[in-house]
């Protein structure tokens, strides 16, 4: 699959109902009978508030791949590539007739409805899913084991979205798009079963560096038994966790939502195609690790008390009714000069003040500042 040819199937069978970063079971639902008469859609449980868990599966090959997405009720990106992806998968191309042959899938597409509802990384009963995957204290939790242990997959996709403070390295690269093959015990050894997910992770690292150089992460992998990928990973099953990040001004996620939809697309071919090869682990090894460099907004060189500093914002995700607000709050005031920003406000020493010409506060709300007596705007601007 060239670049080409991925930008060219997502222009074609992007979901185009679904957009933005609050996604939730009713945003779906219509989708579901979309594709009931392609794919199997089942109710495999309910949630903590007894809405319906949905499972999607598709093909008939021996190779069985299963993907969630939404663990974390405010992570969608995901989702809604997952909505992409078979919107493809059901529009008879080649590669999808080689899919449904070689491979059976399972997508569970929001495994926590209810946090996707409120817009919560938890569930109702503020347990987050995945720290839950020994004690299966949750009804999510025990769905998701459940699948696992019915389908008896190879490969499993564990989707994510994580947020903008992340970068690619120490370097000012944001963390667009992130991966983990997890660790397999404390010792965090390298086992056939970690190699074969870095195998996949390198090539769709190979894909994502010729559009975003330097801008890929991965997690530490520090073993914890208690997170899904990790538990999953000591049962020999391959396990890759995908993360959508920041791109530049992206905050409604579209940009990094074909950047996923691209790596789902290059994963799944390399299952078909049987390219995975155990020795690119040494390539997964060099790519670099994620680390908490950047706000969303830096004031530099601004003078606030008569002290000249650094002011950091960063956005507060805020569900108001139906719809998404971000709301800047000061984060930080101080010496930032390690720090990065995805928009940088340079005040040349003057005096920084709110809206109000009031001096600025640690952790308030702040819509706008005024530099030098001229008043700019901290909210994000939609296209």
């Amino acid at each position: 699959m060239t670049l080409n040819s991925l930008k060219d199937l997502y222009k074609k069978h992007k979901e185009l109902s679904l957009f933005g970063r609050y996604i939730n079971a009713e945003h779906i639902k219509p989708l579901l009978d979309k594709h009931a008469n392609f794919f199997k859609i089942e109710c495999v449980g309910v949630s903590v508030l007894k809405d319906d868990i949905y499972s999607i599966t598709f093909g008939n090959g021996p190779k069985k791949i299963l993907m969630w997405s939404q663990m974390h009720g405010n992570e969608s990106t995901t989702t809604k590539a997952v909505f992409d992806l078979l919107n493809t998968i059901s529009s008879n191309n080649e590669f999808s007739k080689q899919l449904l042959k070689d491979c059976t899938i399972k997508i569970i597409p929001i495994l926590n409805p209810d946090g996707a509802k409120a817009y919560t990384r938890l569930n109702a009963n503020a347990v987050d899913l995945n720290r839950d995957a020994v004690d299966l204290s949750q009804p999510e939790s025990k769905v998701l084991n459940d699948c696992f242990n019915r389908f008896k997959p190879h490969f499993c996709f564990n989707l994510h979205g994580q947020r903008t403070i992340f970068s690619a390295g120490k370097v000012n690269k944001s963390a667009t798009v992130s991966f983990l093959s997890p660790a397999q015990d404390e010792a965090c050894a390298i086992t056939d079963t970690r190699k074969k997910a870095m195998s996949l992770i390198v090539k769709m690292n190979a894909l994502l560096q010729l559009q975003i150089p330097n801008q890929v992460g991965i997690y530490d992998d520090a073993f914890n038994i208690n997170c899904v990928g990790d538990k999953f990973q000591t049962l020999n099953v391959p396990t890759v966790l995908f993360e959508a990040g920041h791109y530049a001004n992206d905050y409604d996620r579209e940009v990094v939502r074909e950047y996923i939809y691209q790596s789902l697309l290059v994963a799944l071919k390399a299952i078909v195609a049987d390219t995975i090869a155990i020795e690119d682990y040494k390539a997964y090894l060099a790519i670099p690790e994620n680390e908490k460099y950047f706000y969303d907004i830096i004031i530099r060189n601004a003078k606030v008390k008569g002290r000249v500093v650094d002011i950091a914002v960063q956005y507060e995700e805020r569900l108001i009714g139906e719809t998404l607000h971000f709301v800047p709050k000061i984060e930080k005031i101080g010496s930032l000069k390690t720090s990065f920003a995805h928009k940088t406000i340079e005040a040349n020493n003057s005096a920084v003040l709110n809206a109000e010409n009031n001096e600025l506060e640690l952790g308030s709300e702040i819509d706008f500042v005024n530099v030098n007596n001229v008043k700019l705007s901290l909210k994000i601007l939609k296209s």
